[in-house]
């Protein structure tokens, strides 16, 4: 088990970035509305597939971890850490990485797509409000709401989120066909990692 790194800041990995390996962990569909230069797709959920490929690289060289905001690679960055892999998470994520003033990349003919926390809050939003309009028509409806709040503060506190496991599973937070999904990923990272003495 290793000690998670401090995170980086912007002004910290923009003059590092052509030798550290940055790993975005959001779904495709996020990554694909934009991300930072160079960064290889590895979405939070399938970490523990990357682990052989990411321990290389760590060793290779600086690792970063990337999100929209830094709360996903931060927990990334634990995950890593309980497998003995140093990481760093980007401190305010892709947010922060645009405002500092730095370009994203956008692959061509990619869509783009709401950050998880803002579909997050869209879908809990609308079920409270569902319950809440709900119980009008049936009584005890509410409940609906009470179970969100519940599974919201739940949430805030572990540090996880059910709710966007399950959202990163929809069609436009996935992988488009043909793109050669985590497979091709890996075998990119590896080669870059291969050719870093």
């Amino acid at each position: 088990m290793t000690t998670p790194t401090a995170p980086l800041t912007v002004d910290e990995l923009a003059p590092r970035l052509s030798s550290a390996t940055v790993i975005d962990v959001r779904t495709p569909g996020e990554y694909g509305s934009g991300h930072v230069p160079g960064a290889f797709n590895i979405p939070l959920d399938r970490l523990g597939e990357a682990l052989p490929s990411l321990r290389t690289a760590a060793e290779k060289g600086e690792l970063v971890v990337v999100c929209a905001s830094g709360t996903r690679s931060g927990v990334a960055c634990g995950r890593l850490a309980d497998e003995g892999i140093t990481a760093a998470s980007l401190d305010g994520g892709t947010q922060a990485w645009s405002g500092g003033g730095h370009a994203l990349d956008r692959p061509a003919g990619a869509r783009a797509v709401w950050p998880m926390e803002r579909q997050v809050r869209l879908v809990a939003g609308s079920l409270v409000l569902l319950g809440i309009l709900l119980d009008l028509a049936v009584p005890g409806a509410r409940i609906l709401s009470f179970l969100i709040g519940g599974g919201l503060v739940f949430s805030a506190l572990s540090n996880t989120c059910g709710m966007a496991a399950v959202l990163s599973k929809l069609p436009y937070n996935r992988r488009p066909s043909g793109d050669g999904g985590l497979d091709a990923t890996l075998s990119r990272l590896t080669t870059r990692t291969a050719g870093t003495s």
